[in-house]
């Protein structure tokens, strides 16, 4: 997680919450910690990979007992050990996976205790944050302000069904110290924030008799976050809301357990120019898939020309999807035998020789979406050009998808802010009930460039409008995309443009989200 005053996320135990002041897996298994003579030569790379780790795992403070529902109902592999036994597992892993394993630190393991950190999720989340490589980027930014740890039960249920406990609203910073300013920038359909009338652009005042305007106590930071972040299901905050018409007013929202909604607002556009076809796409998780195949196959049939991919808040997912969705927007004659992602692992992880390193266009479901068969035919636009509309809050394998369709030579002109950098991606590895999401690997596109981690600035600054709702064509980010595509320019002045560049810069939104919305994952080689 990305705010703060430490700008360092919040570790396992609270990975829903985020700090709001500045200043006043089940993707792979861990093993089954079977010591017992090593792998044979027909062992597998993906085997190979965590040779050494996979023998010290499953020794757990906690053991977890009973099934795993998210991995066939079959045992859980833990049994009794200690915290010491977690820590040596995790640097053991971190040395085998980690894109910079010779950047890592040398941290005093012994320093990281469930009574110095107040519980074992806490201070393995702090020893995974103490083996992170130091370096910067050109920017001065810190290299890897990414890897983290969740706790694998909400991994999956989210990841795998997109379900989350929460209002059904994303929030913005637009200001993270006092006078602070958080706006609501969209709300998911059927939640109890859209129940409550709660709509883009309304300005969150106050939660729970909290100023989040000007409160700047720790206290206060503290009720801000528990209201802004349930942690369970049915707990009951009251907010003081603004709406755009200016309105104050107060709502009691209660926290649901709600399935995240990845594609909305699926429409067209007609202009001189031809039918444009625009949607909404928020997330690359799994559900995604089905989601887009029935939105592209719906544009589609309706003949558009040119497309308006709203990625503006989307921080990634699935890294495989966004292989997907590249594929429907080029078509087959542009991809065909092309590379979308050319992953880069460190020098002794053996992925490096596996040919799942190479991540090619998929032509076909690859059987994500519960719901969807792999192997389903996916539709073709074959697009030259997408207008996709983007800032901060775009990230990983939403950058994946810009970089990979200009690898192929599709113009992915970028309207809005810089996205947020992140050229690198990694597999879960779940250890005693808690996941760890290390940069295992960054990646090229087709023509062998991948560094980003500045961000890709757009190619027309616009600053996001909270006036209007998404999808609306007087909003300002999709109204300079179809100004863009009749008159073939950005259709900004420069002084606006200049205008825009002040604002994001004095501003600088930052979305309030969890560590697992800001991410390019990989499943398991099969």
């Amino acid at each position: 997680m990305k705010l703060a005053i430490s700008m360092r996320h919040k570790t396992a135990a609270t990975a829903a919450t985020l700090l709001l002041l500045t200043g006043c897996g089940g993707g792979g298994s861990a093993g089954s910690g079977d010591d017992g003579g090593g792998l044979g030569p027909d062992a597998s790379l993906w085997e190979q990979r965590t040779a050494a780790s996979d023998r010290q795992a499953a020794f757990c403070a906690t053991p977890r007992s009973g099934n795993d529902p998210y991995n066939d109902n079959q045992p859980y592999p833990d049994r009794q050990g200690s915290i010491d036994d977690e820590k040596l597992w995790l640097k053991t892993y971190m040395h085998e996976v980690y894109l910079w394993n010779d950047e890592i630190p040398d941290a005093t393991a012994s320093r990281y205790t469930a009574a110095a950190y107040g519980s074992v999720p806490d201070a393995l989340d702090a020893y995974l944050d103490a083996l992170k490589t130091p370096k910067v980027t050109a920017s001065g930014k810190r290299k890897d302000d990414f890897s983290f740890t969740y706790p694998t039960d909400l991994w999956n249920a989210s990841s795998m069904l997109g379900i989350e406990t929460s209002y059904g609203m994303q929030v913005t910073l637009l200001a993270s110290a006092p006078p602070r300013k958080a706006i609501v920038v969209y709300t998911d359909a059927d939640t109890p924030a859209a129940y409550q009338g709660i709509g883009r652009g309304t300005e969150v005042l106050a939660i729970d008799g909290v100023d989040m305007i000007n409160d700047g106590t720790r206290a206060g930071v503290d009720t801000l976050n528990a209201g802004l972040f349930p942690a369970t299901v049915g707990e009951s905050h009251r907010f003081t809301f603004r709406d755009r018409s200016g309105v104050t007013r107060n709502a009691t929202l209660v926290s649901a357990s709600l399935n995240s909604v990845p594609v909305e607002r699926v429409q067209t556009f007609e202009t001189p120019a031809g039918r444009v076809g625009y949607l909404v796409f928020k997330e690359h998780i799994a559900t995604a898939e089905g989601e887009l195949i029935a939105a592209l196959t719906q544009l589609r049939d309706a003949g558009i020309t040119d497309l308006v991919l709203d990625m503006r808040y989307n921080g990634g997912g699935y890294l495989d999807i966004a292989s997907e969705l590249a594929f429907m927007i080029a078509g087959q004659t542009r991809s065909s035998g092309r590379v979308f992602k050319q992953l880069r692992f460190n020098a002794t992880n053996p992925l490096t020789r596996s040919p799942d390193s190479t991540v090619g266009f998929h032509v076909t479901s690859q059987g994500f979406d519960p719901s969807l068969d792999s192997g389903k035919a996916l539709p073709e636009l074959s697009l030259s050009r997408v207008f996709v509309l983007a800032g901060p809050g775009t990230c990983s394998a939403s950058e994946s998808l810009v970089n990979g369709l200009r690898g192929i030579g599709v113009q992915a002109l970028l309207i809005g802010g810089t996205t947020c950098g992140k050229p690198y991606g990694f597999y879960a590895q779940d250890n005693c009930g808690l996941s760890y999401f290390a940069i295992e690997y960054s990646g090229d596109n087709d023509q062998g460039f991948g560094d980003y981690a500045d961000g890709f600035a757009p190619d027309c600054r616009v600053s996001d409008d909270y006036a209007h709702e998404l999808g609306d064509p007087n909003e300002a980010l999709l109204a300079t995309a179809l100004t863009w595509q009749q008159t073939g320019t950005c259709g900004t002045s420069s002084a606006t443009r200049a205008a825009a560049a002040q604002r994001q810069a004095s501003e600088t939104p930052q979305l309030l989200r969890g560590p697992l919305h800001e991410n390019a994952w990989r499943r398991p080689p099969h």
